[in-house]
């Protein structure tokens, strides 16, 4: 049972996931779909929007994505869910805008699994394009495809995050990888979480990206792996150099087009391709669209409550009244215990996957003895950096 529960690297077995994973995409379990590519349903965006009007309409095609999210490929591609071409360069230029700024900034530089320089990366470029160009955004945002997608996995309440990425000629692939929540974290961390959490957490994001560009197989559109999202030790095993290396000898890519969609279930294994064109800028808008439900019950000052018993807490440590088990418990149960939701052009992840916590601050502070005047002073540093700009 335990083995069932809590897992670990005896729980990854590469010959198991290859054989998971050699499932086939069968036309009949996806009608709506207009052709399938290296096992993923391929979707006319132009045609849907003129066929489906009403919500009876939707659901059909909209149930098919879930499937395929849930226990088929994983994968969906929309052809054409953009039509306005003029649109698309329009919010191409603003973007290019943003990065010619941040970089003569010195900002924008990071990237979760690749190595910075040859690439692009403009974080919370949802609410940048909104702030720089209001009208722009609003045309933008206005997909019916994409609120669909969103609402055939996550209901409704969902909430749009977009981070553009530009891979340039030469550009190196990334690592292989699974995305957020669990893929941006420690395998130490990882192993802290029961299986049934690992398989919620492909449940509370979807991921997406807009092709801002004609992306040919060359020019190293999404390496992506069909199947793998149903894997549940997989977030334990993209971290393995076999399971890595096994994924460089089978991934699949779909070349796209100007206004193309691609949507995933963030538990697939998948990673950006290398550009080896001479010529091609590729660039795209990536999409993690998460989850109403991520939210607790009751607005908790969380940083006010730390403040509040840190000083009780420190003495209690000094005076060997608690434990060390049990000054981490109160630690759990005051500060708060993810880095996320992050501005990442100040919290970089050059540094790493994700920036510090609550909790790993009140950590330090009580293993260092900082005083109350300290601590409280770390908190209210790292809150400045909890804004948007």
């Amino acid at each position: 049972m335990a083995d069932q529960v809590w897992m670990n690297d005896a729980s990854c077995d590469v010959t198991e996931f290859a054989s998971h994973i050699a499932q086939d995409t069968k036309a009949e379990d996806y009608p709506r779909a207009v052709d399938i590519q290296a096992k993923i349903p391929i979707y006319d965006g132009a045609a849907l929007m003129q066929r489906n009007q009403s919500d009876a309409d939707w659901k059909p095609v909209m149930a098919e994505w879930n499937q395929a999210f849930a226990t088929g490929p994983g994968i969906i591609a929309i052809r054409a869910g953009f039509t306005d071409h003029d649109l698309i360069d329009a919010v191409t230029v603003e973007l290019n805008a943003i990065i010619a700024e941040e970089e003569a900034e010195g900002a924008g530089l990071g990237d979760h699994f690749a190595t910075a320089g040859a690439n692009s990366r403009v974080w919370n470029a949802h609410e940048k394009l909104a702030v720089r160009n209001p009208d722009l955004f609003v045309r933008y945002n206005a997909n019916e495809c994409v609120r669909r997608v969103s609402e055939a996995w996550l209901g409704r309440g969902y909430q749009i995050t977009t981070q553009a990425n530009v891979v340039r000629p030469g550009g190196k692939a990334q690592t292989a990888h699974r995305d957020y929540h669990m893929g941006f974290q420690s395998k130490e961390d990882l192993l802290t979480y029961p299986a049934t959490q690992h398989a919620l957490s492909a449940q509370l994001t979807l991921q997406g990206a807009i092709a801002h560009c004609d992306m040919p197989i060359e020019s190293g559109p999404t390496k992506l792996l069909p199947y793998s999202q149903s894997y549940t030790p997989g977030y334990l095993a993209i971290l393995r150099e076999d399971f890595r290396a096994y994924f460089e000898e089978v991934y699949v890519q779909l070349p796209l087009q100007k206004g193309d969609l691609l949507f995933f279930n963030p538990a697939t294994f998948h990673a950006a391709g290398d550009n080896t064109t001479s010529d091609i800028q590729r660039i795209a808008n990536l999409m993690q669209v998460g989850s109403a439900y991520g939210r607790s019950i009751e607005i908790v000052d969380r940083a006010r409550l730390s403040n509040s018993v840190y000083s009780a807490l420190s003495a209690a440590k000094s005076a060997g009244d608690l434990t060390s088990r049990e000054i981490d418990n109160v630690v759990a149960a005051s500060a708060e215990g993810y880095p996320f939701p992050a501005n990442l052009d100040i919290d970089s992840p050059l540094s790493g996957m994700a920036p510090p916590s609550q909790q790993d601050v009140m950590r330090e502070a009580l293993q260092e003895g900082w005083s109350e005047q300290m601590f409280v002073q770390a908190l209210t540093d790292q809150l400045s950096r909890k804004r948007s700009h």
